[in-house]
């Protein structure tokens, strides 16, 4: 029966963003490569291990900047409790379960509509009431839709407008509302880590996943979130070691993988 609930609901919103304003930054294909990786989002050996292999990082990251900025105890049981959180590009829902887990009400959004019954199945099997939407960032705000934390991660490299994007994702969030995005540097080695390692020698993804000219170097993206009308609070790294194989958070190098922290002001 819940799950009936839960689908009936989700159906419903799907209904009214298809009705909500023509305006949107989404690129139809950049959607339909996710979409025709979409049964893979739980699959830590298949096309999204890369991300898999970067979510214990990004949770620690996306844990820290909420707790610090909404004064929450991450030693409790559910400190996350009372915050309306959107995960906006939430694919399968990787991010979107570890905050329902700690207590977060969570909406996750996603212009690729088959990945939302993949994020919903996996949900109801691990028993988490996430309320997920075939939608975008531009009919959510249309909507009067409003949170106080907006993850917006690995996203910003994939719109066709990422000012117009990025100002609708400002618009969702309260006042004091905090944002964080992540998304991948410009430059030769970023070419060559993330397009040509990850897409031609490792495998890890589809060749043409990713497009070099649409990565944002963290100057542009500032820039982008400043005229969006955010406050840049934090910009960090993610590091891959290959002799670890693992991934760590850096304040300094920033040449590849990296993530802002923003709110919008008060």
């Amino acid at each position: 029966m819940r799950s009936r609930i839960i689908r009936s609901r989700c159906d419903r919103h799907e209904k009214e963003a298809n009705m909500t304003t023509a305006q949107t930054t989404v690129d139809p294909s950049e959607v339909a490569k996710f979409e025709a990786m979409s049964a893979e989002w739980w699959d830590p050996t298949g096309k999204f291990k890369p991300l898999h292999m970067m979510n214990p990082v990004r949770l620690d990251y996306i844990t820290d900047k909420i707790a610090e900025r909404f004064g929450r105890d991450l030693n409790g049981p559910t400190p996350f409790e009372g915050l309306r959180l959107l995960d906006i590009g939430c694919g399968g829902g990787l991010l979107s379960e570890p905050m329902a887990r700690l207590g977060a009400q969570v909406i996750g959004a996603d212009a690729a509509e088959r990945n939302i019954p993949v994020a919903r199945i996996h949900a109801e099997q691990s028993g988490l009431d996430i309320d997920y939407r075939f939608t975008t960032a531009e009919a959510l705000a249309g909507a009067g839709e409003l949170f106080d934390v907006v993850l917006n991660m690995e996203v910003v490299e994939h719109v066709a407008s990422p000012i117009d994007y990025l100002t609708a994702c400002r618009n969702l969030l309260k006042p004091g509302g905090l944002m964080l995005a992540s998304t991948i540097n410009r430059n030769p080695k970023s070419y060559a880590i993330a397009v040509f390692g990850a897409e031609r020698v490792m495998r890890w993804l589809p060749v043409g996943t990713h497009e070099w000219s649409k990565f944002i170097t963290p100057a542009e993206l500032e820039e982008l979130l400043i005229q969006a009308g955010l406050e840049v609070t934090d910009t960090s790294g993610y590091v891959f070691n290959p002799l670890t194989w693992s991934w760590s958070i850096s304040e300094k190098d920033l040449s590849v993988n990296y993530v802002t922290a923003s709110i919008r002001p008060e």
